[in-house]
């Protein structure tokens, strides 16, 4: 037996233990040992025993590095946000000024989903926050259930995008790319997302209206109370994103600054008797180190999968299939985004990244004319520096898709749960819409580059 098809087989392991719900890392450790001890009985020549050396080292080597430092500061930062009512405030705030528009709450909604993402970094997260935000207003005001629930786990998605983002800081630890050019490039792909979401709830209720009632215009005093509860957090939020997105400093001061703005703020709101309490505090560390703790195993379990996977040769024999199959480049990436969109119903966005990108980015790297391709030689007109920037927010938005896709859409999940009655058919129909323009956006990225690439290169100069 070859070691490709070991390889091939420790694949559909590793897929066959996800599906029946054991913990990521856990998986990917085990096939990674396995496997590799598979090789070795099959192969003397890829002997076990040297494989298992490099544990002396290799879990300090996954998780001590700088780049990984922003992402419990990240996770701090959403926990924080959360249990300071952050999130509350975000959709009361925007509500003040479109909630009086058919369709308006639902827009509120998708505003304060993408100021939370910008805080939170996971789609999972900010779609469980906001629901339990949202959606019992979205049900006071008798909308249709499964646009309701549509909505919201649309919105959950932009979590993933927005910066900052763990997601984008994985995926640039993984092809070794500049975090904060990720973060740059996520900021126009992220409002275009926004922007389209709002349409297409514009659309829908001017189309159905009877998805969504008018709502009464929110009274003067309670309007002005949210409108000021709204400006501090926009201030934290914003001052986060812009100081990224103009690279007045990177990532890892951005997410120290933005947990002590936010647990400053929360701490002044308890003036109030809101805010911040100790025990929130507490709680947020606690479930900080817990996900933080979560994340990092994972990393770990990525890189011995990935130790497996590289002396089975499957990424290299991937890369040459490509080169060598003669099919247009852009297929390639086409049946690349495919294939991330149906694994997107079955697993969580980070996995997907670790298990995924490893074997897809070297393929991109060889249809593109090799590691030293300028944009002049590049298939895509780009050189790896962009190939990387551009591939990684198409990823990410096609991963979006796939946690509304059905038939198992986490998102969807997540929010059909939180509101017990309604059926995942019918949140399904929901996020049809938003299914739809988010095709278009793939779409455009896909024909203009310049759309992930402009703000990265301005910046640059």
């Amino acid at each position: 037996m070859s070691a490709e098809i070991i390889g091939v087989l420790g694949l559909f392991v590793l897929f066959g233990f996800l599906a029946i719900r054991i913990p990521v890392g856990l998986a990917m450790v085990v096939v990674g040992i396995g496997g590799n001890f598979a090789l070795g009985l099959a192969l003397p020549y890829l002997r076990f025993e040297p494989y298992l050396h490099q544990f002396k080292s290799l879990l300090w080597s996954s998780v001590a590095s700088y780049d990984l430092s922003v992402v419990p500061l990240f996770i701090l930062m959403g926990y924080l946000a959360s249990n300071a009512n952050l999130s509350r405030d975000l959709f009361q705030g925007v509500n003040a000024f479109v909630g009086k528009y058919r369709g308006g709450v639902a827009m509120s909604a998708i505003g304060a989903c993408a100021g939370f993402g910008a805080v939170c970094g996971s789609s999972l997260a900010t779609a469980s926050t906001m629901g339990r935000v949202a959606l019992p207003e979205l049900r006071r005001l008798n909308y249709a259930p499964s646009f309701a629930t549509g909505v919201l786990a649309a919105g959950g998605t932009l979590g993933i995008l927005i910066p900052p983002s763990v997601a984008l800081v994985i995926y640039a630890v993984i092809v070794e790319a500049s975090i904060l050019e990720m973060f740059q490039a996520a900021i126009v792909p992220g409002l275009i997302a926004v922007l389209f979401f709002i349409l297409a709830i514009a659309v829908v209720v001017r189309i159905k209206p009877s998805l969504a009632p008018e709502a009464a215009p929110m009274p003067k005093a309670e309007r002005r109370q949210a409108i000021r509860r709204l400006i501090p957090v926009l201030l934290i939020f914003g001052s986060i994103i812009l100081g990224l997105g103009l690279g007045l400093f990177t990532p890892t001061p951005a997410a120290g600054i933005g947990v002590f703005l936010i647990l400053a703020y929360g701490l002044y709101l308890r003036r109030f008797g809101e805010g911040l309490s100790f025990a929130g505090i507490k709680e947020s560390l606690l479930a900080t180190a817990v996900t933080s703790g979560m994340i990092y195993f994972i990393l770990f379990g990525a890189e011995v999968l990935k130790g497996f996977f590289t002396r089975a040769g499957l990424p290299e024999a991937l890369a040459n299939w490509a080169g060598n199959s003669g099919m247009n480049p852009w297929m390639i990436v086409a049946l690349m985004l495919v294939a991330l969109i149906i694994l997107g119903c079955f697993m969580e966005s980070l996995s997907m990244i670790l298990v995924v990108v490893p074997f897809f980015w070297p393929v991109l790297v060889e249809i593109n004319g090799g590691d030293y391709a300028t944009a002049a030689t590049a298939a895509f007109a780009m050189d790896l520096n962009d190939l990387k920037v551009w591939f990684g927010i198409l990823a990410l938005i096609v991963i979006e898709l796939g946690l509304i896709t059905p038939p198992v859409g986490l998102n969807v999940f997540i929010i059909s749960a939180l509101a017990g009655d309604v059926k995942m058919s019918e949140t399904f129909k929901g996020v049809m819409p938003f299914f739809a323009v988010e095709i278009i956006r793939i779409s455009l990225i896909l024909a203009f580059p310049a759309i992930a690439l402009f703000v990265p290169r301005w910046l640059a100069g």
